[in-house]
């Protein structure tokens, strides 16, 4: 059986040491484990760490699909956001401010959205998109974590 959780998020950077500024100009605070080689942040839930493209190819088998000496395009959409839920509709506004002062790429202001709730949408510098948003049946665990909506 396979559990059901996600305990890992992974970002394959073209340029880790800058990708890391970003996220610690956010305020989020890196682990010890981290380097210029490797990074992780600890959030509520889940861990994201930053490892470098070429080398996550390799791990994952795929390093066909982009041979060495091609240049990845930038910006490239993904097909998928990662979210922060906050507790408060003005939080959504202070986080893509937070967002815009460290550099991010802002796709949506914030905004009411058609199910409720308030959302925004912002770029990283390598482009993997994150929506900031305010679910007002949003629960959550005392660690931060959302465990329903």
């Amino acid at each position: 059986m396979l559990p059901q959780r996600i305990t890992l998020i992974t970002f394959g950077a073209q340029d880790l040491p800058s990708l890391r500024a970003f996220y610690t100009r956010l305020g989020w605070e890196d682990t010890p484990t981290s380097s210029d080689d490797y990074c992780v942040f600890t959030t509520a839930g889940v861990l994201l760490s930053i490892f470098p493209y070429r080398e996550l190819l390799k791990d994952a088998r795929l390093e066909g699909l982009v041979p060495e000496g091609t240049e990845i395009q930038k910006p490239a959409y993904r097909g998928m956001s990662l979210a922060v839920n906050v507790e408060e509709p003005e939080q959504v506004d202070a986080a893509i401010e937070k967002a815009r002062q460290a550099g991010a790429v802002i796709l949506k202001e914030p905004e009411e959205a058609f199910w409720g709730g308030r959302s925004a949408y912002f770029a990283d510098p390598e482009f993997n998109v994150w929506e900031v948003a305010w679910n007002p049946s949003a629960i959550f665990d005392e660690t931060g974590a959302m465990i329903s909506f």
